[in-house]
Order: C-alpha cells, then structure tokens, then sequence
C-alpha cells in the first residue's frame, strides 16, 4: 500500500531503477563513447521533453545499446551520428512518441482558440 502512494507522488519506482541501471552503464563506457553518450543523453532531457517514464527509460535504454554495441565493435563516433549531431539526437528522439510536455499547452492552444472563436475566454 505505501509503496503504491510514494509511486502515485514520485513515479515509478521501477522506473528509477531501470534510470540508474542505464546512467550506470553509460558511465562504465570507455571514452570517446562515455562522453558522446552523456552529451546525447543531455541533449535528449532537454529536446525530447518526453514525460512518459516508460517511453523515456525504453529511450534511453535504447541510447546505452547503440553505445555500447559501438563500442564494442569499435565504430567511430561520428560513424554513428554523423556530420550533424543535432540532427541525429533529433531523429532518434522522434522514434519515441510519447507523452511530451508540450502536449498540454497544445491543447490548450487549440481550446483558447476555439473559444476564442466562439468569444468565450478561459
């Protein structure tokens, strides 16, 4: 029953550990990949914006992979995310369509609108 509350205020806790699992693995990288996968990882929280905590952990489960499959076959860094990194961290984003953020306020936007349209306010 407790274990239910603390998860309905902080989230999955299963969730957590498969967070801290991942940020483990990524730093146990050797370098160049530690430090490409960190700065990806980064770029991800900000662009990505997902709020879904499974979509999140699939994804940066699934960032860890490339990595360490990279690593372990010796692939350059830039063989993996090309001339633009943005671009790259941007695609690979994409590929996971979960809940983001910016959701709610879209909503929102198209409410105002309609309202507005009808010349309501909220």
């Amino acid at each position: 029953m407790m274990a239910k509350w603390i998860e309905l205020v902080t989230g999955s806790l299963e969730q957590k550990k498969q967070y801290r699992q991942h940020k483990a693995r990524m730093e146990a990288l050797a370098e160049p990949y530690r430090g490409a996968a960190k700065a990806l990882d980064r770029y991800l929280m900000y662009y990505a914006g997902v709020t879904d905590g499974d979509t999140l952990v699939t994804m940066m489960g699934d960032a860890v992979d490339l990595w360490e499959r990279a690593a372990v076959d010796g692939t350059p860094v830039r063989a993996i995310v090309g001339d633009d990194p943005v671009a790259f961290a941007e695609d690979f984003a994409r590929a996971y369509s979960g809940t983001q953020w910016i959701d709610k306020e879209r909503a929102r936007l198209v409410a105002a609108i309609e309202d507005a349209e009808r010349g309501e306010t909220r």
